[in-house]
């Protein structure tokens, strides 16, 4: 599941990036596009801020996913020694 929100991030981040350099074209370059260029650099800001909180949701994921999967081979292992030792 972390995968999609590093999926999620990276487009986030990718669409900051091109708001960013819409920011630095000039306005006769963009008919039809606002030309305000504090307009591209607020949109590049809050992509830049999604994306990075998408990143920080995948890491946490990836983590929790982690520790449940290493708790359980834990759980399992122990219960592997304690019917190990019943048997012998």
């Amino acid at each position: 599941m972390s995968r999609n929100f590093y999926i999620l991030a990276a487009a986030l981040m990718l669409f900051a990036v091109l708001s960013a350099g819409m920011s630095l074209v000039p306005s006769s370059f963009q008919p039809g596009l606002p030309a305000n260029g504090s307009l591209w650099r607020t949109v590049a800001m809050f992509l830049l801020l999604f994306g990075l909180a998408a990143a920080l949701v995948g890491v946490m994921s990836h983590l929790f996913e982690q520790v449940d999967r290493r708790s359980e081979e834990a759980r399992l292992a122990a219960r592997r020694k304690r019917r190990g030792e019943r048997n012998s």
